[in-house]
């Protein structure tokens, strides 16, 4: 199948004629209205001849346009150009003093949303679709009949990101009632968007454009394949305007309505899946025609999703712009690509707000594997280059902890063993039987950081009201302790261990600040842009009291008596440290108020722990120092931290494996009646009891690989488990009541690994 319009809906050149005419517009502030003609040629060069002394003497600085809001930008123009045809209109003879024309003036139409929908309310009791048919055929016909129909003044210029002119409510309705019109309705729609897209287009677009293509991107047709032909070039169009026109298109989407929004970003993943994935390859044509549909759709989606980030609130979750098709691809190409070439080939990593969780997940994953395993190849040929005995615990980094000593051990090892961190991570604890098969690993990354965040250790301040920690600013010599948490955030991300940290997200938004270390080790790390917003997810009394500063009406300097000054208790001692120069010395008034209030909450979050955060930064990136960070929202490091805390057990329930059980067996039905029926923290003390976790890893309850076994034991023993395997051993316990209570003792009393 050919990759061009289908015949079926191109006009013949009778129906060409009877269109109206297409105006190949010439470079704004020319002529483009009729010639103007002269008596004779001898007449004009006299008059010129006459002028030409007054034109010598008075070079005017512009062209004088009587309708300049009306005239498009011009294009830079070099200033030798400018100044060789620089010419005064007073030179001009009478003849050629006519108003230079404006922009085509566009048509009045004065249709209203309730006088079409009462032309589509007649029309389907009649079955006489001649009205409602010519309003379609007119209106699609041209992008000057688009503007004449939806615009709400046909000549005002709407020429602000602010308001786009467009009649969305009428346009909204024209399209509700597309897809219920006869089958010749909607494709003489089609027939007219194919004028408006093979019409030759000189010169820069003007907003009226702008706005054509605005209405055109919303037809619900595009929902159909067979339309994807006519849906592609409208999406090449719009991908190649200028990064301006794209500025205005960005913020015209943030007025639509979510679920006008949303089926904009669903129609084109599903436009994009369809191509890459086609369950009837035959309805498309070949890849090799048309390669430039993917690059040009996920183009105009990159447009939506900056709506989105733009918004406030954001119109739809971030997640919901994943393209989850491309979670069953080899993506490591396209990681390659990225990696090789950059913006110069088309790759999805340049548009990473389409890669799920679970594929950046993936890339991580194999990215760190390949460094893993270049590190332990590297260990390896050192050792054979020296003939000296290979031992194969080269191959992975291998921490050796004492429980009593945990927390000074796990540093100095990891400190010793900093050129190791890229290796498969294995622990033992001393004195304890135990082969390491995830299973200590994941109970030392618990129990180092349970003690890390512990209030009385000090390092971290922990708000009860946001339910997070936040970053210690007591000052100290050594920030090597902040180091080895940003360590194990990273040994986690490398490893696949999900941690339970309660950092708020702008934690992760500094993290992310630079995404890639600096080459310049003195270039300032973590000091991200924050806002009020980041500071209420922390400290969110503080933050309501700043609020109330900035709407508070009455005399800020009198009743305030505040300066640019503030206090910070550190280890008992009340410290100040002013936000400004002389801060000490400067009222806080209505005047700089928000000046305070910006430079009160980079302190708090930026300034005040620097060094701490620093610390940490560069501990995170000793590990994880990778480009496939790039691909990173602030939310999604932190759901490969920590995992997802939503816990939802009955989905458990239904990937749960069995060994010696059936599902059906009294044993398992009991024990789901009574975890089902357990209050959220026991329920997430029996997963942490059985995988070592009690949170869900990015790919959901599927990837715990969960399994139920039963052993043949006295009924009198509590259940047991194997962490490294997920496994839960459950004896066959004669009543739910007796299982109920054994399993409630063991998931409460569960720390330790060793034999007996």
């Amino acid at each position: 199948m050919n990759e061009s319009i289908p015949s079926s809906l191109c006009p013949d050149e009778k129906e060409r004629e009877r269109l109206p005419p297409i105006l190949n517009h010439p470079p704004s502030g020319y002529d483009r209205g009729a010639k103007q003609h002269f008596p004779s040629f001898s007449s004009f060069m006299s008059t010129m001849s006459q002028k030409r002394g007054a034109a010598s003497q008075s070079f005017s600085t512009q062209i004088l346009l009587p309708a300049a809001r009306h005239v498009r930008e011009l294009p830079p123009i070099c200033l030798g150009v400018r100044q060789k045809h620089r010419i005064s209109i007073n030179t001009l003879p009478p003849e050629m003093k006519a108003p230079f024309p404006s922009d085509p003036i566009i048509p009045l139409r004065t249709k209203t949303t309730k006088e079409f929908q009462e032309d589509v309310e007649r029309a389907t009791a009649s079955g006489d679709w001649t009205t409602v048919h010519d309003f379609y055929l007119t209106t699609f016909d041209s992008f000057l009949e688009l503007n004449a129909a939806f615009k709400r003044e046909a000549n005002t210029p709407f020429d602000t990101i602010e308001d786009s002119g467009i009649n969305i409510k009428f346009v909204n309705a024209v399209y509700d009632a597309l897809l219920y019109t006869p089958a010749d309705i909607q494709k003489s729609v089609l027939k007219g968007i194919i004028n408006s897209l093979l019409r030759e287009w000189k010169g820069p677009r003007t907003k009226d454009d702008l706005r054509a293509y605005f209405v055109l991107v919303q037809n619900p047709q595009y929902n159909s394949v067979t339309t994807y032909v006519i849906y592609a070039h409208l999406l090449r169009q719009i991908a190649s305007l200028t990064e301006a026109d794209h500025h205005f298109l960005v913020h015209w989407f943030i007025k639509l309505s979510q679920r006008r929004f949303r089926q904009l970003v669903e129609r084109l993943l599903h436009f994009i899946s369809t191509r890459l994935l086609p369950a009837r390859p035959e309805e498309l044509p070949p890849m090799t025609k048309c390669s430039w549909w993917i690059p040009s759709a996920t183009k105009v989606l990159a447009l939506l999703n900056a709506s989105n980030s733009i918004a406030a609130p954001p119109i739809i979750p971030f997640a919901d712009l994943y393209n989850l098709t491309l979670d069953h691809i080899d993506i490591m190409e396209d990681y390659q690509t990225w990696q090789s070439h950059g913006s110069s080939r088309f790759s999805f990593c340049q548009f990473p707000f389409i890669l799920s969780i679970v594929t950046k997940k993936n890339i991580i994953q194999r990215d760190s594997e390949q460094q893993m395993i270049s590190m332990a190849r590297q260990s390896l040929v050192d050792k054979v280059s020296r003939r000296q005995r290979v031992d194969m615990s080269l191959l992975f980094l291998n921490i050796n902890v004492r429980r009593q000593q945990l927390l000074s051990d796990s540093l100095n090892e990891l400190t010793r063993k900093r050129a190791d961190l890229k290796k498969k991570l294995k622990v033992t604890f001393v004195g304890e039987a135990g082969l390491d098969m995830g299973g200590l690993t994941k109970e030392w990354f618990l129990l180092l950081i349970r003690q890390i965040f512990h209030t009385d250790y000090g390092m971290f301040t922990y708000f009860k009201n946001s339910h997070c920690h936040w970053f210690s600013s007591w000052k100290c010599d050594n920030y090597s302790e902040f180091r080895l948490v940003g360590v194990l955030m990273g040994l986690a991300v490398y490893n696949s261990i999900t941690l339970d940290i309660r950092f708020p997200p702008c934690c992760y938004k500094k993290l992310l600040t630079p995404p890639v270390v600096p080459c310049d080790q003195n270039a300032p790390v973590g000091m991200a842009t924050l806002t009020l917003d980041d500071l209420r997810q922390v400290m969110p009394d503080l933050a309501h009291g700043l609020e109330e500063l900035l709407r508070y009406e009455g005399n800020v300097e009198e009743d305030f008596c505040a300066t640019f000054q503030v206090f910070q208790e550190e280890l008992g001692v009340v410290k100040s440290y002013n936000l400004r120069p002389g801060g000490d010395k400067i009222a806080v008034t209505n005047q700089n108020r928000r000046e305070y209030v910006q430079l009160y909450v980079d302190f708090l979050l930026n300034k005040s722990i620097y060094k701490q955060f620093a610390a940490f930064y560069y501990g995170f990136h000793s590990v994880c120092a990778s480009n496939a960070l790039m691909l990173l929202r602030p939310e999604e490091v932190e759901i490969l931290v920590c995992g997802n805390p939503e816990l939802d057990i009955s989905a458990l329930q239904k990937v749960t494996q069995y060994e010696g059980y059936s599902k059906n067996d009294p044993t398992v039905r009991c024990f789901w009646d009574v975890v089902l029926g357990f209050p959220p923290e026991l329920q997430k003390r029996l997963l942490h009891f059985s995988t070592g976790s009690d949170r869900v890893p990015v790919g959901g309850m599927a990837d715990l690989n969960f399994k139920i076994a039963k052993i043949e034991v006295p009924s009198d023993w509590l259940p047991v488990s194997h962490t490294c395997f997920n496994q839960l051993c459950l004896p066959p316990y004669k009543s739910k009541k007796e299982l109920k209570l054994k399993l409630t003792i063991a998931i409460s009393n569960a720390e330790g690994f060793g034999l007996e």
